[in-house]
């Protein structure tokens, strides 16, 4: 017994080790919902460990007497958990929460934090999060993620019932567990909007360490804001430029070429996007640059045969960038992003 009892305790002490080894390391430290990547000391990426739904990746910056976070998640439930994770990298509070931009995966768990917290965000977020221009939750962009999710649940039904292999089994069961859970958590959600804007730009001295917030112009959407730290080279661009293929379906496609020139223009290293990884230079933001400019040009050629933005979408031919961005598996975009640029073009904003 007592043998066993050593061994026990050997384990937990050597689990503490590890765990505050990997944080010392820079190694990655998972917390509940959530994985924190050390970027450099005292900036961490979140990201969804998997227990839970949590839409965006979340750069955190501990500053000398609190954390900024950029992005409060998909829910209030997500935010809550994302507050308590922290808890594995840093004690101290959460002090400023920044919003990359409007959209539902980025600023739905803002509730948790204003009006005792300030939540900044651009001028526009305000307006949209205020329903200035239509109600958000009534939205594609937002319904897309939640209307789609009792098929979802049913075909996993499904697939659980004729899963053989128990550890598919398991990762098909937590996938359906997620998919429930958030049809749940949606439901308390109110849309709270940033209670401090700004226009072009605005800085913040916490301690040592210098944060510039800063609106560069249309992109993805006619709020983006990116982060810079200009003392450690990393700026935060949320979904203005992301690892992977962003989503265009609020974009202003030709204007978010440009206003990607200007984020180039700032002095970085390193970028931590609202999705993917974290990566390092230029060259990925030149080539989604490329991109957008051959899906404008191909989608216009569509739409000025008289095809639908449907049947353009399925046209479009992207393989070319597949090396860069790896979730282009063969022809054709969303057709969301398609339609986004017919409507542009039929009437411009």
């Amino acid at each position: 017994m007592r043998v066993g009892i050593a061994a026990l305790f050997v384990l937990i002490i050597t689990g503490w080790l590890w765990h505050d080894a990997r944080a010392q390391s820079g190694g990655p430290v998972v917390s509940g919902a959530h994985r924190f990547e050390k970027v450099v000391d005292g900036i961490y990426y979140a990201t969804a460990s998997g227990t839970m739904t949590v839409g965006s990746n979340s750069p955190v910056i501990v500053n000398d007497d609190e954390a900024m976070v950029v992005d409060s998640e998909i829910t209030p439930a997500a935010a809550r958990a994302l507050v308590a994770d922290l808890k594995a990298v840093t004690n101290k509070p959460v002090g400023y929460i920044v919003d990359s931009h409007y959209h539902y995966d980025h600023a739905f768990g803002n509730q948790v934090f204003a009006p005792a917290i300030p939540v900044i965000g651009h001028d526009n977020t305000r307006r949209r999060l205020l329903g200035e221009f239509g109600n958000v939750m009534e939205q594609y962009t937002y319904l897309n993620s939640v209307q789609p999710v009792p098929a979802r649940l049913e075909s996993l039904k499904q697939r659980i019932a004729e899963e053989k292999d128990p550890q598919q089994k398991a990762s098909l069961e937590r996938q359906a567990a997620n998919s429930r859970a958030y049809l749940e958590q949606v439901k308390e959600t109110r849309v709270t909007p940033p209670n401090v804007t700004i226009d072009k730009k605005m800085t913040l001295f916490r301690g040592g360490r210098e944060i510039q917030i800063l609106y560069l112009g249309r992109g993805h959407t006619d709020t983006d804001v990116v982060v810079l730290l200009p003392k450690e080279r990393i700026v935060c661009t949320g979904d203005l430029m992301e690892s992977q293929i962003s989503y265009m379906g609020d974009s202003f496609p030709e204007e978010w070429i440009a206003t990607l020139d200007r984020l180039k223009a700032l002095n970085f290293d390193t970028v931590m996007p609202g999705h993917g990884v974290v990566f390092k230079g230029t060259a990925k933001i030149d080539a989604f640059q490329k991109y957008l400019r051959d899906v404008i040009n191909q989608v216009n050629a569509s739409r000025k045969q008289g095809l639908s933005a449907e049947e353009a979408a399925k046209r479009v031919d992207v393989t070319a960038y597949s090396g860069e961005f790896p979730q282009i598996r063969g022809v054709g975009i969303d057709a969301a992003a398609a339609r986004r640029i017919y409507q542009l073009a039929e009437r411009p904003e």
